[in-house]
């Protein structure tokens, strides 16, 4: 298992973004790696176009999710969207995990990303923690959800 954490949050402008720097170390990090190297990849806004008009997204991400391509099982996995959220593009999959303080609406169904207010005594069927666990010969990724209690 291969793991790669990326900073997208420093150079905001309407989305996360990587810079040059991220990407040629990504490109350097792995080139040794064998193609079926299980890779895990962290970082805080989603590395796809989750939604871009709330700046839910990564603008030079392609840049990257294309070197990883050649791997046979790749998972990035990401908060920033306060919900709950899968993306699975070949072999690539993208993982957004539940808030521990509040949800956002869902991407377009409000004005903003913006807290969401929740009916009395609703906050924490909508909080929750994500756990993932990788098991040696496994290609796959285990992944958890357990509501806050």
């Amino acid at each position: 298992m291969h793991f790669i954490a990326l900073v997208n949050t420093l150079h905001l402008e309407e989305l996360g973004h990587l810079g040059s720097d991220q990407i040629d170390f990504v490109r350097k990090d792995i080139v040794g790696l064998s193609s079926d190297t299980p890779i895990a990849v962290f970082s805080h806004i989603p590395l796809f176009a989750m939604y871009p008009k709330w700046g839910w997204g990564t603008d030079d991400a392609v840049k990257v999710l294309s070197m990883l391509r050649r791997f046979s099982s790749v998972t990035c996995l990401n908060g920033h969207v306060h919900q709950l959220f899968t993306k699975t593009e070949g072999n690539i999959i993208c993982h957004s995990a539940a808030p521990t303080c509040y949800p956002f609406p869902k991407p377009g169904q409000g004005p903003a990303p913006i807290p969401q207010v929740l009916p009395a005594g609703r906050l924490k069927d909508a909080l929750g923690i994500r756990t993932v666990n990788y098991r040696q010969g496994s290609h796959a990724l285990a992944v958890k959800d357990e509501k806050l209690t």
